[in-house]
């Protein structure tokens, strides 16, 4: 049989590729029986010459990440280390890195794959939360950003492909690590504090004369961040052109990840033919902490200056001091079984099973204080704040009358708010004689003191796969790869919520002494001084809070609770080539994916019926039968793919990639569930009846719904790149990039008559009793400053507007990398052990509705410097990438869209690794100390004025990190 001769570098390029997963480069004969160099790799130098040798011998556009990035570096988690590399972006959650962006596309639409199968997150999407996985159990990660047919997790944005160690091809190794983690901001809440730790243990052995390998990595990890979080709800401008908040909602926030991680795999090899590998990952995951500070309205008055550079006095002020205990936890089992048979020489067959099933709850309660229940106090008992105003926002230069919020005698535990409206249902339950100050009876919009949101989350995938690879010799052609792969994925999300009153309701007590911790919360840096630090979760526990189920009085809770459920099945076929042409080598595949799809989703239309209950006709606490629905549908995809990698000269090679690909909508555009909601804010209820009224102020009306049939994202991707290898460690390369989206999923938005709804028949929404509102004090009302008298009946306008989800949007985005790895000594002998990393992404994308792709920032740049010699390593690494859009966790616990602007991290480490030492017993030490953050990037949210709505200081974090490795 005739094989077409491989040229030598290649042959270096495979060695070092193999060395990714054994933790060494040995030397490899090639197949004329030439002998390729030995060659020494370490620290950072060695793992840019592993990562190149991946780059270089694929043929597909890739990035790599080799054991010596993730093994070595202290990072708490892989996502850290890929954030590093060209092309891709990290997204910052809770200030830890957690997403990552291929290309431009957030997470959501880049396929995570470990050890080539699917991968499951813990979140609300499909999109894995990179910081799940800490950097200990990995050896590499190869990231696609041209695929081919083989490759059966795509996305649009590319594949991250993690990966695990195969002991059998391992270093026999004990290794112990240790990191200590000092955060640089100390905590605002006095229960927490900014230390944490992390520990591993990883080994490695062989047994039966290396027919049996076990490979066992145990890690641990508690980690702290401290946040201060300036935000408000909007600003307005009065009639003079000065800007101020419309509302006030800032925190000091403090969290503690903990995490414990167990990974086993089994390999045996009882012949030279038959390779059998076994493997199960757990993750137990926690992120507890509170989020305390103010959120209230804002008025002013006695403002001076212009614009947003004015000064004045906040009046009635009435905050809301919210203690909001958080509590995320999430468990993630993933059971794999590997067997690869080769049948002859030329072939081989292999089969693969998986199961991964994950699970969280995600928990977050309200803990109210204030002055004084509402309705408690007239204007002239509120307190006031003296402020300064920029576009950096607002800051609070003085107050008076707010001391009670340092002093647990004088705050009282109860809503500040009348924010209550959601209990209309159970208005009797707060019926009472006591009057508030206006001298009406207090009532259910008075009595929320408290809620309690969670949400569950329950995953599973099943996978198998069945493949047979052949060596053949058809002209061009030598290698042949035909499979089919299934998958059945479940997904379930359980909305919950919960009112809550406090036994003092209709009066107010002051915070119960055994709920306070020792010491007072620091919210100064915004000019809002110490306030009391009690225990949020303490009132639900020992059932001070009488609490209500919202699932049956807030229609979004019910109507963003759902499974989806999709079965895949996926046949491909590639065959791989190499020729010559004009005396160029030329090696590439061409293949496609036939994948089939048969998706449903199960859910709740929820809608406030006559008796104020959502679903609920019959009041007996059940959901009604007419309110469920399921939807589905099914479809198949052709997805042809082609890769061409020319050799121009020696190490000089040009890249060609045509495809087609999908990224699987959102789960949670996908669901079966929609609501209509209806905000009791009266100023939205006294909107104008009009339709030029409702488009400029907005309606307290508002219809969604998921679409259970929407299809893939899909692309047809053109790649070209050039690269031109010079040194074991030294590139550069330049890549463009076009991607024709032919299907985006579309925001729908459309203006209803909700007393008259055309999209449902003709539903009436209008409940007379519950979607109006009684005037209790006469004054001027709504955007228009309308005048009502007490006893005023006020009703809605009639139109609002309907959110959906909808295929057909299209786009495209063009794009260009730049990549150089630079050693140094290349421009004189005297810089032997310096260099650099540096790369550039820009992009061009635009939507033809004009809406930002999740995760594209224009604008990426990554640079590394380095210095590695006899052991010692200094790195210092710098990332800046533009404004991008994404979303986050929302009101209700839905998911809403925000807009990060620009943000730029720097990282560095220095670390000494003692091998060369020639101290007997510290050859297996090595000692780091990293800093993250050195800068204290802050993340800020600009509006379309210049002004800052949303500010984030997580300040920077540094770690001891010390390794040993026995043998």
């Amino acid at each position: 049989m005739k094989h077409t001769g491989t040229f030598k570098p290649a042959l270096i390029a495979i060695s070092i590729t193999a060395a990714l997963h054994s933790g060494a480069v040995t030397a490899q004969e090639s197949t004329d029986d030439e002998q390729v160099e030995v060659i020494q790799v370490s620290g950072i130098r060695g793992s840019l010459m592993r990562a190149q040798a991946v780059k270089m011998d694929n043929d597909s556009i890739v990035e790599a990440l080799s054991a010596e990035d993730i093994g070595k570096l202290p990072d708490a988690s892989i996502a850290e280390s890929l954030a590093r590399l060209p092309g891709l972006s990290g997204e910052r959650v809770g200030g830890r890195t957690s997403g990552i962006s291929v290309r431009g596309f957030k997470e959501d639409f880049t396929g995570t794959s470990l050890n080539g199968r699917e991968l499951i997150g813990i979140g609300d999407n499909r999109g894995v939360e990179y910081d799940l996985y800490p950097a200990e159990i990995m050896t590499g990660a190869t990231i696609y950003k041209t695929t081919d047919a083989s490759l059966i997790v795509q996305g649009i944005g590319g594949t991250v492909d993690l990966q695990t160690v195969r002991p059998l091809a391992a270093q026999e190794t004990l290794t112990v690590t240790g990191v200590y983690e000092l955060g640089g901001n100390d905590s605002d809440n006095p229960e927490f504090d900014n230390t944490g730790n992390r520990f591993a243990l990883s080994f490695v052995e062989k047994f039966a004369d290396d027919t049996v390998g076990l490979a066992l990595a145990i890690a641990s990890t508690e980690s702290p961040r401290n946040e201060r979080k300036y935000g408000v709800w909007g600003y307005g401008e009065n009639d003079e052109g000065q800007v101020t908040p419309t509302g006030l909602d800032t925190q000091a926030i403090s969290r503690v990840l903990e995490r414990d991680t167990i990974s086993a795999i089994l390999q045996w090899r009882p012949t030279d033919r038959l390779d059998i590998v076994f493997d199960a990952l757990d993750i137990d995951y926690s992120d507890s902490g509170v989020i305390r500070g103010f959120i209230e309205p804002f008025a002013a008055a006695n403002i001076t200056g212009t614009g947003t550079d004015n000064s004045g006095t906040q009046i009635n002020a009435n905050p809301v001091l919210r203690t909001d205990p958080a509590q995320k936890d999430g468990e993630l089992q993933t059971f794999g079984l590997n067997i690869q048979y080769d049948v002859s020489d030329d072939w081989s067959v292999s089969l693969d099973v998986a199961d991964s099933q994950s699970e969280k709850r995600d928990l977050r309660g309200e803990s109210y204080a204030g002055l004084a229940r509402s309705g408690a106090l007239t204007e002239d008992q509120l307190g006031s704040r003296q402020f300064q105003m920029s576009t950096s926002g607002i800051n609070f230069t003085g107050s008076s009358g707010l001391d009670a919020f340092s002093d647990p005698n004088l705050l009282q535990l109860a809503g500040p708010q009348a924010w209550g409206g959601g209990m209309a249902n159970i208005a009797d339950q707060f019926a009472t004689d006591v009057l508030q100050a206006n001298g009406q009876p207090y009532n259910f919009l008075n009595a929320q003191d408290g809620f309690l949101n969670f949400a569950d989350f329950e995953e599973e995938l099943t996978t198998v796969r069945l493949e047979t690879v052949g060596f053949v010799d058809w002209g061009i052609f030598n290698t042949f790869t035909a499979g089919v792969n299934y998958s059945d994925r479940f997904k379930a999300k359980d909305n919950k919520g919960f009112f809550a009153t406090a036994s003092s309701y209709p009066l107010s007590e002051g915070i119960p002494e055994q709920y306070l911790y020792n010491g007072l919360a620091d919210l100064t840096w915004a000019g809002m001084g110490y306030v009391v630090a009690y225990d949020g979760f303490a009132p639900y526990n020992d059932g001070e809070y009488t609490l209500n189920d919202a699932g049956l009085l807030e229609p979004d809770r019910l109507g963003d609770t759902y499974t989806v459920d999709e079965e895949v099945i996926t046949l491909y076929a590639q065959l791989d080539f190499e020729t010559e042409v004009q005396g160029f080598n030329v090696k590439g595949n061409v293949g496609a994916q036939y994948v089939e799809t048969d998706q449903s989703s199960t859910g709740f239309i929820g809608i406030v019926g006559e008796n104020f209950a959502v679903c609920d006709d019959d009041n007996n606490q059940v959901v009604d039968a007419d309110c469920i629905i399921t939807e589905g549908d099914e479809y198949s995809h052709f997805l042809p793919s082609l890769n061409v990698s020319v050799e121009l000269q020696e190490n000089r090679y040009l890249r060609l990639a045509a495809s087609k690909t999908i990224s699987r909508a959102r789960i949670d555009q996908m669901k079966a569930s929609g609501f209509v909601k209806f905000d009791q804010n009266i100023e939205l209820i006294a909107t104008p009846n009009t339709e030029a009224a409702v488009n400029e102020y907005g309606s307290p009306w508002s219809k969604f719904a998921g679409n259970p049939t929407l299809r893939p994202l899909e692309a047809n991707n053109f790649d070209i790149s050039f690269e031109n290898y010079f040194e074991g460690e030294g590139y550069v390369s330049v890549a463009l990039f076009y991607k024709d989206l032919v299907n985006w999923t579309r925001d729908g938005n459309q203006l209803i008559d909700f007393t008259n709804d055309a999209t449902s028949d003709g539903a009436n929404y209008f409940i007379p009793g519950f979607h109006d509102r009684v005037i209790d004090t006469a004054g001027n009302y709504g955007p228009e400053d309308t005048p009502y008298e007490a006893g005023d009946v006020v009703t809605p306008p009639d139109l609002g507007f309907f959110s959906f989800f909808e295929d057909g949007l299209e786009g495209e985005m063009k794009g260009v990398e730049l990549t150089a790895n630079i050693p140094l000594r290349m421009l004189s002998d005297s810089l032997d052990g310096f260099g650099f990393a540096a790369s550039a992404t820009i992009l061009d994308a635009e939507l033809e509705d004009g809406t930002a792709i999740p995760g594209q920032s224009d604008n990426t740049y990554s640079v590394t410097a380095y210095y590695e010699m006899d052991g010692f390593e200094f790195r210092i690494a710098a990332t800046d990438r533009s404004e991008f859009l994404t979303y986050q966790r929302g009101g209700s616990n839905k998911i809403e869209a925000a807009t990060r602007d620009a943000v730029t991290q720097v990282d560095a480490q220095i670390s000494y690794d003692f091998a060369d030492s020639g101290i007997e017993y510290l050859q297996g030490l090595r000692v780091a100390l990293q800093g993250v953050n050195l800068t204290d990037e802050e993340e800020e949210t600009i509006d379309g004025n210049g002004i800052v709505t949303l500010r984030r200081e997580f300040g920077p974090y540094y770690m001891l990190n010390l390794n040993y490795s026995f043998y």
